[in-house]
């Protein structure tokens, strides 16, 4: 089977670099693809992206060695399995909240008998290869993502569910869960000691840890922190960065 090339990347020690799809473009992931990102993610929760333009991703994305992940909408199997069967070498769950929201998760994404996933890895095993069943288990990542109150008071319980591969923070989302601003790249002393405990306890249960950037100095601020994935930034960050670049020339 195609390594992973992300476990790969962290057995060296080194943090890894994602980029954020959010908009249905085949052309717009192979065109970020190809310049140099250890890993994208294609957001099905909310981006505007379908399961017919997520293969088509995916099959871009397969141009280079850049690792595909894939956002599903909601802790759905059906989702997760649909998504690993395209190719995903990695799938984020969004809103998990407790053990049970994380284990029913993992379970999707594993194989039994570690798992309940559902033979039949369409595209998968075309990316992966024919051996794919056999270890995907152990190359494929399952990602939760902590973004809540209610999280938080589990973390330590969510990090111990067996098959989990890593925590990752949504900091907006956690921001107003905390009552506090829902924004990336955050400051908020709440929200940055809750940050901090969400990585602690990746740590203690020797998980990866991964969060939402949108700038490449928070982003680089983060992995000086210990995070073992860093989004920087997304095809519509940057499509709209370029568009006030170009604004701001011709005013």
């Amino acid at each position: 089977m195609r390594a992973n090339k992300l476990r790969d990347l962290w057995k060296t020690g080194k943090a890894a670099t994602n980029a954020w799809l959010t908009l249905p473009s085949s052309l717009g992931a192979e065109m970020l693809t190809h310049q140099g990102w250890d890993s994208l993610t294609i957001d099905m929760q909310h981006g505007q992206i379908d399961t017919a333009a997520m293969c088509a991703q995916l099959t871009a994305i397969s141009t280079t060695g850049t690792v595909p992940l894939v956002r599903v909408p909601w802790n759905a199997p059906g989702d997760v399995m649909r998504a690993l069967d395209a190719g995903a070498y990695g799938v984020f769950c969004p809103n998990v909240d407790t053990p049970e929201d994380a284990a029913r998760f993992v379970g999707a994404c594993r194989y039994p008998p570690a798992g309940y996933r559902s033979v039949g890895p369409a595209r998968a095993a075309l990316y992966a290869g024919a051996d794919y069943i056999v270890h995907a288990n152990d190359t494929l990542l399952s990602i939760v993502q902590i973004e809540s109150a209610k999280a938080l008071k589990s973390v330590d319980a969510i990090a111990a569910v067996p098959g989990l591969d890593m925590l990752y923070i949504g900091p907006s989302d956690l921001g107003l869960s905390l009552g506090r601003e829902p924004r990336p790249d955050q400051v908020d002393p709440v929200v940055m000691e809750a940050i901090d405990r969400t990585l602690a306890a990746a740590k203690r249960a020797k998980l990866r840890s991964g969060i939402f950037c949108i700038t490449v100095a928070y982003a680089k601020a983060m992995i000086e922190k210990g995070f073992d994935l860093v989004t920087v930034t997304s095809d519509s960050g940057l499509l709209s960065a370029g568009a006030r670049m170009a604004k701001a020339f011709t005013a």
